[in-house]
């Protein structure tokens, strides 16, 4: 199976796209301001301990204290050790105590981040868990004989009170890389161990790897024919890892410095949208329909325009097929959690809903996070579970909608300022006139225009044109449109709607947002910074403009009552 790992970064997000026969199953995401915590390893301090839940909250430095159940305060064992007596959690812990923990699901919504004492720290071929004895092997190794020599490898290297798991990237591996694996983890634990000696709860003690580092550590194998990035950083940051786990594989780390995007050149972008879309269209003319609550996921399978060529056992029988191969493409694509139900077409003949069953089965055992299916229902339903590590793939590139309120989704400024800077290249190369102006809606032109109107001067730059932009309430967030085209002179006339020494009577929309003392105004969609307004907000003032930027304008109460 041909894969590839596709990596595409700018100022806003570093984006990680793995593909398989050349369609997108797996998408990463990681941005500046939310970073990752699943992995890292906290010292925290026990806020609450609760006997009627058998759980305790733990103080990690966090935003919302993390969740820690009794049974993962409970050390790992031997699998063939019988298992320990449960201890309630007021035995085990106490208000107050000092406890080095691991963040096993990031927080969402309402909830903190779940946490555990059963501290797993990875490497490339090793899993090494402190405080334990046994020594685990990857499931995916499916050779009896490799399992068998590995662990007899691992055996002679593995230190008192300390467990491993071998990865499944160490098939084939010899004894002696191996061992460099572990002595780089023990050094690590033991760099952890004096940080937690050293300083005051709460407080981080590991990071995990950067996003396209990790993928390079625990993806990246032989069967990949191309680690494709389009930033000359990261490429060189995966070039160094690569060199020291896996130098052999240095030559498919490739530069992509093509003018095409990335994401465009592989049909990346593309099958994002159609991940996020509601309904998704099959190649027999069959459709899924995603639903998904606080509670479970729904996926509905239907024939759609297809009507087949035989008879109608047929006909449901090959679009269930092609269905159960494209649900577990989209649920690893969407990157669902939790328990979720798929109603297939009604199916009369046993060996039919076999097959079906067992299509989904072959088909998720690509997938990474853990997933099974339970079969089908009395009902004629088939129940799935997959681990839930993290927001899914919709939650990560939409916001509840204002439009609507909250009945259907958008996109977030965010992605949607990347998307009309996109929109904007094309449409601009061929643009005659020097300068334009642009309108979109106020949120989104903040994060075109940047700090300091950095991001908008790189625009600039690129394309050789002179763009003037303004916010607005009145656009739809996801549009923009070009609204005077002219020279430099001609568009700053219109894009500046006041000038140093005007006198105005406007309303104080907002405090300013970095700011709070300040209070933002504005006139045509153009910003108005007034000094020491923050508390009038809803009020009209007289002000005078004391300052005009090219994308905003300062201003000061005016002294005449």
């Amino acid at each position: 199976m041909d894969k590839k790992i596709v990596v595409n970064c700018d100022n806003r997000a570093t984006r990680v796209a793995l593909l398989e026969k050349g369609k997108l199953v797996e998408l990463d995401i990681e941005r500046p301001l939310q970073y990752r915590v699943v992995g890292n390893l906290y010292k925290g301090t026990v806020a609450n301990v609760l006997p009627g839940m058998q759980a305790a909250f733990i103080d990690i430095g966090l935003d919302k204290n993390a969740f820690l159940y009794v049974d993962d305060v409970i050390p790992a064992v031997d699998e063939e050790s019988p298992p320990p007596s449960r201890n309630s959690i007021e035995k085990l812990l106490r208000v107050g105590e000092e406890i080095m923990v691991q963040v096993i699901k990031e927080p969402y919504g309402s909830k903190g981040a779940r946490v555990t004492g059963q501290i797993t720290i990875p490497g490339r071929y090793l899993v090494l868990v402190p405080g334990a004895e046994y020594i685990g092997v990857s499931k995916r190794i499916e050779s009896q004989a490799e399992r068998e020599r590995l662990r007899r490898e691992v055996e002679k290297l593995k230190p008192d009170q300390i467990g491993l798991i071998i990865r499944t990237v160490a098939e084939g591996v010899e004894s002696d890389v191996m061992t460099q694996d572990l002595q780089f983890l023990v050094q690590l634990w033991n760099r952890i161990t004096t940080r937690f000696k050293q300083k005051p709860a709460p407080a981080i003690l590991y990071q995990d790897l950067s996003l396209t580092c990790r993928i390079a550590r625990d993806l990246f194998v032989e069967e990949f024919s191309s680690f494709l990035i389009d930033d000359q950083h990261e490429y060189d940051k995966v070039r160094e890892i690569v060199e020291y786990i896996s130098p052999h594989l240095q030559n498919k780390v490739k530069y992509y410095q093509e003018d095409e995007p990335i994401f465009e050149r592989y049909g990346i972008e593309i099958e994002i949208e159609k991940a996020l879309a509601r309904q998704v269209w099959l190649k027999s003319g069959g459709y899924l329909v995603f639903d998904e609550t606080e509670a479970l996921t729904v996926i509905d399978v239907n024939t759609g325009r297809y009507i087949g060529r035989r008879n109608l056992a047929e006909t449901i029988l090959k679009t269930n097929l092609e269905a159960a191969e494209e649900i577990a493409r989209q649920v690893r694509l969407r990157d669902i959690g939790g328990i979720i139900i798929i109603d297939f077409i009604d199916m009369s003949i046993e060996d039919h809903r076999r097959k079906v069953v067992e299509k989904l089965n072959s088909a998720i055992r690509n997938d990474r996070t853990k997933t099974y299916v339970l079969g089908l229902t009395n009902l004629g339903l088939v129940e799935m579970t997959r681990k839930k590590v993290r927001q899914d793939l919709s939650e990560y590139l939409q916001q509840p909608c204002p439009y609507c309120s909250g009945s259907g989704r958008v996109l977030t400024p965010l992605v949607i300022s990347t998307r009309i800077e996109s929109n904007l290249k094309r449409e601009l190369q061929e643009e005659r006139s020097r300068a334009v102006l642009v309108e979109m809606h106020h949120e989104v032109a903040a994060i075109i225009i940047g700090s300091g109107g950095g991001n908008l001067k790189k625009l600039e730059d690129e394309l050789d044109r002179h763009i003037f932009i303004r916010g607005t309430e009145d656009i739809h967030l996801e549009q923009y449109r070009i609204i005077a085209r002219g020279s430099q002179k001609e568009i700053k006339a219109i894009a500046l709607p006041v000038k140093t020494g005007d006198k105005l009577e406007l309303t104080i929309e907002e405090p300013h947002s970095t700011n709070p003392v300040h209070g933002i105004a504005r006139l045509q969609g153009f910003v108005i910074n007034v000094e020491g307004a923050g508390d009038k907000a809803g009020q009209t003032v007289k002000i005078e403009i004391s300052e005009v930027n090219r994308t905003y304008a300062r201003a000061v109460l005016s002294k005449n009552k």
